[in-house]
């Protein structure tokens, strides 16, 4: 997911501002078994200093060490990692796997600035661009994404799609949304929690501090994208009902609740009387939230409720698991 290649561009834009050059880093392909989705973000200084990750150590090692060496001087090159049995053997790359790396060099300038700021813009905002740079030359443009593949390479030139980073809407603080918190953000989501209870106020989840607010106004002034996951576990109608008929009118890709199958009925029956809601848009809401793992503790429901999210996010139907 995408929260630690915002924190790769944040730092890119610190590193630009003080004046040094920068590599940039972007997972193209991989083959086999890969730690890194393509599209994953690693921006690196000629000396050593790196945020991101490629593929969960050994990759990275080996390109800080061409970097420690000198190399890698062009403005835009591609480069394939545990391809030979050697690189295989060396960089411990499990089932095989093959990583195709383009690799951009960029020295600080006003437009490479201004273009981290937009590309900072995308994974914050709400709208995705296609990232196209020349081979060559390495000039990169960002144009408006039509959708189509996370990356591919066009003749002499590669395209990145960027979107925001994917982010876990929490409907009100209960533990498993606590515990939903913690599974995320070590998957790499921006957390937002909301809950207007005053006992919920100043209180921190994984460093976050809870919006005081119903999650169904953050929803209503825009807080949705179209790689938002919004979760209802709190068991308080107040709190879930209204934030799920703010979330049906918005494109996030995950809508949920938490509660049994009779819990779940009850509420579909609310939620089209005394919401209005259309068969259609109760149809998109998960409910029972989760995959079925039998889950009992906290920890595990919110195991099932990430798994579920994580499921959606991939296009997996749960026939395919």
């Amino acid at each position: 997911m995408q929260q630690l290649d915002l924190q790769v561009i944040d730092k890119a834009l610190q590193w630009v501002a003080d004046g040094h050059d920068v590599w940039l880093c972007t997972v193209l392909s991989t083959y086999g078994s890969a730690p890194r989705a393509p599209g994953a973000l690693l921006i690196a200084r000629a000396d050593g200093a790196h945020v991101g990750s490629l593929s969960g150590g050994c990759v990275e090692e080996e390109f800080l060490a061409s970097l420690a060496q000198g190399d890698l001087q062009a403005p835009a090159q591609i480069i394939r990692y545990g391809e030979t049995d050697d690189d295989r053997r060396r960089l411990r790359l499990p089932c095989g796997g093959v990583l195709q790396v383009l690799v951009e060099h960029h020295r600080p300038s006003e437009a490479w600035r201004e273009h981290l700021l937009t590309l900072q813009a995308a994974l914050q905002g709400q709208r995705r661009l296609l990232r196209r740079v020349d081979l060559t030359t390495g000039e990169a443009e960002l144009l408006p994404d039509q959708g189509g593949k996370q990356t591919r390479i066009c003749g002499e030139q590669a395209e990145i799609r960027i979107g925001p980073a994917l982010r876990l809407l929490l409907a009100g603080v209960s533990p498993v949304a606590q515990a939903c918190a913690s599974f995320a953000r070590a998957l790499g989501c921006e957390v937002i929690a909301c809950d207007p209870r005053e006992e919920m106020h100043g209180m921190l989840i994984e460093g976050i501090e809870v919006q005081p607010v119903l999650p169904s106004v953050f929803i209503e002034a825009g807080g949705c994208h179209e790689s938002t996951a919004v979760v209802a576990l709190t068991h308080d109608p107040r709190i879930d009902d209204l934030a799920l008929m703010e979330a049906v009118r918005t494109p996030a890709f995950y809508i949920g609740a938490m509660g049994s199958r009779q819990t779940s009925a009850k509420r579909a029956e609310r939620l089209q009387r005394v919401g209005g809601l259309s068969a259609e848009q109760i149809e998109r809401i998960h409910m029972p939230i989760g995959l079925d793992l039998g889950s009992k503790t906290p920890a595990e429901i919110a195991l099932s409720v990430m798994a579920d999210v994580l499921r959606v996010y991939r296009g997996k139907s749960r026939d395919a698991l």
